[in-house]
């Protein structure tokens, strides 16, 4: 490209350079930008520098200029501040749905909306060793598809499988059809809720799900679909353990009042039992997972009805329970 041609450039490198390579504490002088853009085959005098950046500036980008020790012009606010990117690297690295290859990728590119000396600190901050991550590479790509799906209002075809002792998966027979209603994310996993013909409204883990595709038939709506709230479906699906659901009253020691909102939400209705203990009605998805939570607080907290609630809990622990004598206990 000729010279006069690359000269019509000069605004896009100029703006580049702020952006990748500017921040309060690295400030660019004029004879910064004019080697930067003769880096790149670009003649530029010092007035016309003055110019651009006025140009920018009325453009909307809000560029300063530091007159102190270390002078300069530098990129002041960006789109996403480095508190924000902090947040969503370690949102990405932490989350389980996602491959170790896809969350590098991901935080490289979040990286490209500081600049360089502050992508070095959110690099800096990402401890990889030690987290759980998914085996699966195309989740990334699942989820898209069945966020497709449902703004499409499309039912879906799919195959679902196990992990087997092999490291391998292991494909359940038969090709599923289903009606996607939402995502859900639960348990560090996304699971999608949809209605199928046997198992009317249900869910599925997406990390094991393949092969989706889209038939273009419209999705079935039923009545309990009109009335469905992913937020609730989660929160009262214990570990999305599907279980026969009931208005389930419980009774919690005080000190649990922060476990209980944070399960259930801040807008839970808690009634005070004493001084000591409050209790609380809740619709739960009644399962082994529901009552291993609730195991998991000794006599802190106690199921109080229904009363076939309360009997398929001591059913459940009774055995367990059994296998140990006291006197093992207090050796």
């Amino acid at each position: 490209m000729a010279r006069s041609e690359r000269n019509k450039l000069k605004l896009l490198y100029l703006k580049q350079l702020l952006e990748e390579q500017s921040d309060e504490n690295h400030p660019l002088t004029a004879q910064n930008i004019l080697d930067y853009l003769s880096e790149h085959g670009i003649q530029a005098e010092r007035k016309a520098i003055y110019h651009d950046i006025a140009c920018l500036q009325e453009f909307g980008m809000d560029i300063l200029h530091e007159s102190g020790k270390v002078r300069g012009y530098y990129l002041a606010a960006r789109e996403f501040e480095l508190p924000e990117l902090k947040l969503l690297v370690d949102a990405v690295q932490s989350s389980r749905f996602l491959t170790s290859k896809k969350s590098w990728e991901l935080i490289e590119k979040l990286g490209r909306l500081a600049s360089t000396h502050q992508a070095g600190s959110l690099k800096r901050q990402v401890v990889v060793s030690g987290r759980v991550k998914t085996m699966v590479e195309s989740i990334y790509y699942l989820v898209d598809q069945l966020q497709e799906a449902i703004l499409q209002n499309s039912r879906i075809t799919f195959r679902y499988f196990e992990w087997g002792m092999d490291g391998k998966r292991h494909f359940r027979p038969g090709l599923y059809e289903a009606s996607p209603y939402a995502l859900v994310w639960d348990n560090e996993n996304y699971y999608l809720v949809a209605h199928t013909a046997r198992h009317g409204i249900t869910h599925y883990r997406v990390d094991k799900m393949a092969e989706i595709r889209a038939t273009g038939q419209p999705r079935r709506i039923v009545p309990a679909a009109k009335k469905l709230s992913a937020a609730s479906y989660g929160r009262n699906i214990f570990g999305m353990y599907q279980g026969e659901p009931a208005q389930v009253r419980m009774r919690f020691h005080r000190r649990l009042v922060g476990v209980v909102l944070d399960r259930f939400g801040p807008d839970t209705m808690l009634i005070p039992d004493g001084p000591d203990h409050f209790t609380f009605t809740m619709e739960i998805a009644v399962s082994p997972t529901f009552f291993g939570w609730m195991a998991g607080f000794g006599a802190d907290a106690r199921i109080l009805s229904p009363e076939w609630v309360v009997n398929e809990y001591l059913l459940l622990v009774a055995p367990s329970v059994s296998q140990y004598r006291l006197e093992d206990l207090a050796d």
